[in-house]
């Protein structure tokens, strides 16, 4: 990496980053000091289009003066309330507002909404609202929790129980009791495939090997990515989602969908369950949900689900929660997000230029090296094969090399992922296939 002598670099020692290898950054670091719309601005000056969305996050792009100026007001109005047996207007005024874009719209009715603060304490509150569901209508032997292979859900106990990735899992131990569906990524049959592969739905059955295996009454929920993102970008086969939910309704599973990344707007509808015509009973999500200006998420309950925990005697119904749910300056943050893709049409928006995305990034078909293109909505993996002597070198030094000529990418293994701002224009999706491009091959 080039050495930049001007840039007034911070000490670095006291920050321990996640995430990242510190001794390798700290030796070379990449500092981002502004944003504005699609960019990034550089310690040293240089403008670097954002190819991530920040990390999967900034969905309605950066530096919109209508989240900071909202932000600013409930500053001023209210910086902290408790929701512990107290409330404050702004959080239910915030839940209605999501409620009336709930995933599955409003005939399904996904639209009962409990704050968190990452997609970590989502996926952790989903498993737990799940567990405390299966006990209050007398299913008290469902305990069981299944992921997949490939799947991430966050670096909370839970999530990394349900989870396989297997750094992620290595140092870490797990819940018992969780099991894993095998992933969906079959190159040998879907290589190069933009929007859902045609093999693969036989997948799902795992779902009902696992059920002989450990009994339904033991399994409480499954929860999937519809596309699974932070592993490299594996989108559902056809009919894949599909009988997973055949499956669950009918041995009783409830199923949850990981929408920290598929969520607004992503894929062209507001959450992958739309994008799908596949209904959960569960989604998790965070993220898009303030625009990533203030740390927060929230999980969609089917009324069912909800209703399922409002019996009993007068008390606590659900014994859960966290300091900041529901903070008030996120809901402010959250409230002036949502106007912004409403007036703006962000959460559909991707469905005009989607093919677009698609041809683009699959023009790097032919490239030395890369061996698989993935694309669904404003989402794509370009995988690359591995040197012999050293996985996830060749793509890392493409993320480094693109950094340095101004586009940022996010590259996991050997796989460059890009999922920009929904507001992207398309000589800027020209761009980051010329900036990749070029890196592609240099790292041949």
């Amino acid at each position: 990496m080039t050495d930049h002598p001007l840039r007034n670099t911070p000490a670095m020692d006291a920050f321990w980053m996640p995430f990242t290898a510190n001794r390798q950054f700290k030796a070379a670091p990449r500092l981002l000091v502004s944003a504005e719309g699609m960019h990034y601005t550089a310690d040293d000056g240089r403008s670097v289009l954002d190819g991530t969305a920040g990390l999967w996050c900034v969905n309605a792009g950066h530096g919109r003066r209508g989240i900071a100026a909202a932000v600013e007001r409930q500053l001023a109005t209210l910086d902290f309330a408790p929701t512990f047996q107290m409330g404050h207007p702004i959080a239910f005024e915030f839940a209605e507002r999501l409620a009336e874009i709930a995933p599955g719209g409003p005939d399904k009715r996904l639209d009962r909404v409990f704050f968190t603060n990452s997609g970590s304490e989502s996926v952790d509150t989903a498993l737990k609202i799940a567990l405390a569901y299966q006990r209050a209508i007398g299913q008290g032997t469902r305990t069981r929790l299944i992921g997949r292979e490939r799947g991430y859900h966050g670096v909370g106990f839970g999530g990394l129980s349900v989870g396989g990735i297997v750094s992620n899992r290595r140092v870490f131990p797990q819940l018992n009791g969780t099991d894993h569906l095998r992933h969906t990524h079959d190159p040998a049959r879907n290589a190069f495939v933009k929007g859902q592969p045609e093999h693969g739905a036989e997948l799902a059955e795992d779902l009902e090997r696992l059920v002989a295996l450990h009994g339904a009454e033991t399994i409480a929920a499954c929860i999937v990515e519809p596309v699974a993102g932070s592993t490299g970008v594996l989108i559902p086969p056809k009919g894949y989602l599909e009988r997973l939910r055949e499956i669950c309704t009918k041995h009783g599973i409830l199923l949850i969908f990981d929408e920290v990344i598929s969520g607004f707007g992503r894929l062209g509808a507001p959450f992958a369950t739309d994008f799908f015509g596949v209904v959960p009973d569960l989604v998790t999500s965070a993220k898009g949900l303030t625009n990533g200006t203030v740390p927060m998420g929230a999980v969609f309950a089917s009324r069912a689900v909800h209703d399922g925990l409002m019996h009993g005697p007068d008390g606590i119904e659900l014994f859960h929660g966290y300091t900041y749910s529901g903070h008030p300056v996120a809901c402010a943050a959250g409230i002036a997000t949502l106007d912004i893709y409403r007036d703006e049409g962000l959460l559909t928006r991707v469905t005009d230029i989607a093919d677009d995305w698609a041809a683009a990034m699959h023009d790097l078909r032919g490239r030395k090296n890369v061996i698989d293109i993935r694309t669904i909505g404003l989402i794509a993996g370009i995988e690359l094969a591995p040197r012999p002597d050293a996985p996830g070198k060749r793509a890392y030094e493409v993320f480094v090399d693109c950094f340095e000529r101004g586009l940022l990418t996010r590259v996991t293994g050997d796989i460059i992922a890009l999922s920009p701002p929904l507001i992207i224009e398309r000589g800027q999706i020209g761009e980051i296939v010329d900036v990749l491009g070029a890196a592609i091959d240099r790292a041949a």
